[in-house]
């Protein structure tokens, strides 16, 4: 009884019963079953070289079947099996070739004397694979297919054997593709009558073989070219011709590439083909034009044709729907795969190699049209020049790299399995056994090989897919893609003309810096050369382009030598133009940025552009504080982190008026207000904890601030300085002269190192709101105000408590401030006739004593008529006349107490509606004035490059028509103003 475990070990299926049968004494011989072991050495060879083959059984299956047909033939069978004992090459080709390909072996049993092409030369070298068609000589179909046959199963024995790598392998398929269109040709033109001529016709390759980067089983995609209308007619009938030589020879030639495909004629003219290019090919047309090259026929009028129509190509990208036409019809790809087999396609399917290709074929198309480096036909040597040129990243194009590889290298193995097309892993354990052992997967302790091959798919198919995102849909492509590509080229010469038709005013300075940017061959310079021409056109659009672009080369002389800006620039999405729209348009956040570089980061992601959540920034202030027990030190990490709060603001507010470079929730100016608010209480709390580890005090010793103005109603700009008051309670038993100095020392501690001279913006703290204000003591307790405001406190102190709110340092002394505020800012009863005509008086005398010298007051936007002292005066008006009994009004911001008197029937809806216009316009344009200039002002110039900044901040238009605006909104507002306070 035999054992057939024994031949398992050699990896056989079964437990090796069925390779007993035909190993043993009544097939191969090479196997003894009663001693269990190889006959001999040689036959042990032969058992260990078919146990590497991808599948034993199918190699031993197969090369026992080639055995029983040559004894059919009346041959030797012991030729083929000796020549595999001492050829170890052939051995090793011929079971390789078996054991991964039963359509080969099949081959091989219908002709069993083709083994032989597999043998090792006299010279000791393997058979040549380089795709040349082998022996043909005889012009005819039959012969043609032998030839095809061998020169195929040359090229999957080197594969398959760890010979070459991929890139070989589909170069040796292309040119076995070409040389069989070419003998097509010849057959073709053999069989026409002597009568005709033979025409001037050109077979052009495209798709993959027009790449070099054909595949085992594939259409043969092609188009056909005749010199004049003469050639056609015997051009055709050629064609025709090639293409049925194809189908019986290899594989199917397909001509539906040419210009209106299946419809159009097969074969059209030079000029033709030209006229149908430039008037109505579509955006794929030119795509596939990437790939073409001369195969067959007359290749010098292939090249010709290519050359005739490479202006087009490399101008497609300039058409408005290219990109978006690229874009459509990958999805379309994908939306027609079967669902069933959407995980599985390794072609079509999402990661797969459609996503490389297209990705590739978009760069190319877009930065090809001035960069020739990148106008080869293959996918692999175009991404290595995208690599080279800078367009992708060396990471990024490594990981295509590896993942385009193995991709093919998965479908080269299951086309070869029956010669079929399929790019479709299999999901039958069998089938994933041997696609595993096929591409040389084995198992390692704790995973079989199949869990290694799922392994790296998944990994590879993740970031292909991720990539693919990353670069088709890299808004940079649409920027490029709308530049002519005879800006792109950036001569000296046509630099400078473009310059001036931009408005650059000094055209001689910015050639300069783009010089300086773009200089050189390496890869920085390369990057910059791509960048420029696109955001030359975003400086443009700016009130001061010669700005912008100075700014431009500050920062990227600061970051030019780290790894990551132009990396970010180029990669990052929508960074490069919200930088150029930051840098052209704001001097306030390009400071911002040259002192904090690495915030550009913010720029990448809509959600880096969103105010954080209070909490969050009170914690990570105070723990950016607590990490440093120096106060300078502490200090400076605390208004570090405030810098980089401002530029997240103030590029949110910047980029929230543009257009498709604003973030998916754009900010209006009460949440940035109410943002910057957040970000100074968290710069208070951060600074009184330093401040009291500094100045410690008598223990027991509570210090409260209290917000004030725009701090207290969240209602921060730019350039406003911190409103507070300071309130301390000394403990029990402290004397109080002791107790007063300690709370003066923590203010004025924190005062002094918010004010430091220091790279970071300063945050002015103003305590001029406290009682008897400058003159006043600086802190008070909680019973010194209580007296205070009990005894001497004046109406206009009662209308600046409304905005008062407990910020930061003891929580329960904050809370009984505000209560002792409550008192003294809704007064029970309301206002007198008195307090209400001396409001007005001061009112009055504000707008006559506080409206600097030289200012119009009709478009001053914080004293100015309708503007936002005019609205608040009327709100806080309102609230202190009828708080008392309406809780609703009890806010300190001012729309939304504006809002609830609106709502109890104070001010009239139109009234409310007028003020909350005109006060919001107002902020935002004293937001964007500080921006644009870089430091305060509250006048609305009425011409000038910083009213044209401060209009395309707020969302652009014609500025004389936004000042008429402004203008015509502050009077409606001062109207209503007027009415209510006169109520």
């Amino acid at each position: 009884m035999t054992r057939p475990t024994r031949l398992a070990r050699y990896g056989f299926a079964d437990n090796g019963a069925r390779a007993t049968d035909l190993l043993g004494p009544q097939g191969l011989r090479l196997w003894d079953t009663e001693a269990q072991a190889p006959v001999d050495e040689q036959a042990a060879g032969l058992l260990e070289a078919l146990s590497k083959a991808a599948d034993p059984n199918l190699a031993l299956r197969q090369l026992h079947r080639i055995v029983e047909s040559v004894e059919r033939r009346g041959d030797d069978p012991g030729e083929l099996l000796g020549a595999l004992a001492d050829d170890h090459g052939l051995r090793r080709r011929l079971l390789a070739v078996l054991g991964a390909s039963s359509t080969l072996g099949d081959l091989l049993v219908a002709n069993p004397g083709e083994w032989l092409t597999l043998a090792t030369g006299t010279s000791g070298g393997p058979p040549d694979a380089d795709g040349g068609l082998a022996d043909f000589t005889e012009l005819t179909v039959p012969a043609l297919r032998t030839a095809y046959r061998i020169s195929l199963l040359r090229i999957a024995a080197a594969d398959l054997t760890g010979g070459r790598g991929l890139e070989p392998t589909m170069a040796a398929l292309s040119r076995l593709a070409d040389e069989t269109l070419a003998a097509a040709y010849a057959i073709a033109v053999a069989a026409l009558p002597e009568s005709v001529a033979e025409p001037r016709l050109a077979v052009v390759a495209m798709g993959k073989c027009g790449g070099n980067e054909l595949n085992y089983v594939s259409d043969v995609d092609v188009i056909f070219v005749a010199a004049s209308d003469e050639d056609l007619s015997a051009g055709t009938t050629i064609a025709a011709r090639i293409i049925e030589i194809g189908g019986q020879v290899a594989w199917p030639v397909d001509a539906a590439l040419r210009p209106e495909g299946s419809r159009g004629p097969l074969v059209r003219t030079l000029a033709s083909h030209q006229a149908y290019y430039r008037r109505w090919a579509r955006t794929w047309e030119f795509q596939a034009l990437l790939k073409a090259r001369p195969a067959a026929g007359d290749l010098a009028l292939a090249q010709e044709w290519i050359a005739d129509l490479a202006p087009l190509v490399w101008h497609a990208a300039e058409r408005p729907e290219a990109v978006a036409d690229v874009r459509d019809m990958r999805r379309k790809i994908i939306d027609n795969v079967p669902k069933k087999e959407l995980d599985r396609e390794i072609k079509r399917g999402p990661g797969g190699l459609r996503d490389i290709e297209f990705a590739v074929q978009l760069l190319q198309l877009v930065h090809g049209r001035v960069d020739e480096t990148l106008r080869g036909g293959g996918t692999l040597p175009a991404l290595r020049a995208l690599v080279t040129g800078g367009y992708v990243g060396r990471e990024d194009g490594e990981t295509l790299l590896r993942g385009y590889r193995f991709l093919r290298g998965v479908e080269h193995r299951l086309q070869l399995q029956n010669l079929r097309r399929t790019h479709t892993v299999p999901d039958d354990p069998d089938g994933l056994r041997w696609l595993a052992a096929a591409l040389g997967y084995t198992a390692v302790p704790g995973r079989d090989a199949v869990e290694a091959f799922r392994s790296d798919w998944v990994g590879h198919a993740a970031n292909v897919r991720r990539l693919h995102v990353k670069l088709l849909y890299r808004p940079l492509l649409e920027a490029v893609a709308r530049v002519p590509a005879e800006e792109l080229r950036m001569t000296p010469e046509s630099a400078r003309r473009r310059l001036e038709i931009l408005g650059f005013a000094d055209p001689a300075a910015a050639l300069r810096h783009l010089e300086a940017l773009t200089g050189g061959v390496t890869r920085t310079s390369a990057i910059q050369r791509t960048l420029l021409p696109m955001l030359l056109q975003d400086f443009a659009d700016a009130p001061e382009p010669d700005r912008g672009l100075l700014n431009y080369r500050q920062v990227s002389d600061k970051l030019g030598s780290t790894p990551w800006y132009l990396r970010l620039l180029r990669d990052g999405g929508p960074v490069a133009r919200r930088l150029a729209r930051v840098l052209s348009l704001s001097r306030y956040a390009t400071d911002l940025l040259t002192r904090d570089p690495e915030a550009l980061r913010l720029l990448a992601e809509d959600s880096e552009l969103q105010p954080r959540p209070r909490e969050t920034l009170l914690d990570g202030f105070a723990a950016a504080g607590d990490r440093h027990t120096d106060p300078v030190n502490a200090i400076g990490a605390v208004r570090a982190l405030r810098r980089r709060e401002l530029f997240r603001l103030a590029s949110a507010d910047i980029l929230s008026h543009g257009g498709d470079l604003a973030p998916d929730r754009p900010l209006e100016v009460d949440a940035i207000g109410v943002a910057l608010s957040d970000v100074t209480d968290a710069t208070l709390n951060a600074a009184l904890r330093i401040a009291r580890r500094a100045k410690p005090g008598p223990a027991g010793l509570r210090f409260a601030v209290i917000g004030m103005g725009r701090l207290g109603g969240y209602e921060m700009s730019y350039p406003s300085d911190a409103d507070v008051l300071f309130v301390y309670e000394p403990p029990a038993g402290c004397p109080e002269g002791e107790a007063s100095a300690a709370a003066h020392a923590i203010a004025e501690e924190m005062r002094r190192l918010l004010n430091a001279p220091a790279p970071d913006p300063a945050l002015g703290v103003d305590a001029d709101l406290r009682p008897e204000g400058r003159q006043g003591p600086l802190v008070r307790s909680l019973q010194a105000y209580r007296q205070y405001y009990d005894r001497w406190s004046k109406v206009w102190e009662a209308q600046a408590l409304l905005r008062a709110r407990f910020v930061c340092g003891d929580v329960e002394l904050g809370q009984r401030f505000e209560a002792l505020a409550d008192r003294m800012r809704y007064p029970s009863g309301g206002l007198t006739r008195e307090q209400v005509v001396e409001i007005r008086r001061i009112k009055a005398r504000v707008e006559t004593e506080r409206l600097p010298r030289g200012a119009d007051p009709n478009t001053h936007t914080k004293l100015g008529r309708g503007g936002l002292a005019d609205v608040e005066w009327a709100v806080q008006l309102t609230q202190l006349r009828y708080a008392h009994e309406l809780p609703g009004l009890r806010r300190t911001r001012t729309l939304e107490a504006l809002s609830e008197a609106a709502g109890a029937g104070l001010v009239s809806e139109p009234d409310a509606a007028e003020m909350a216009a005109g006060w919001t316009l107002a902020a935002q344009v004293r937001n964007a004035l500080t921006l644009v200039r870089g430091r305060p002002t509250d006048q609305l110039p009425r011409h000038g490059v910083e009213l044209a900044g401060a209009v395309l901040l707020l969302g652009g238009g014609d500025p004389g028509e936004f000042v008429d605006r402004y203008l015509r909104l502050t009077r409606r507002s001062r109207a209503a103003m007027e009415r209510v306070l006169e109520s």
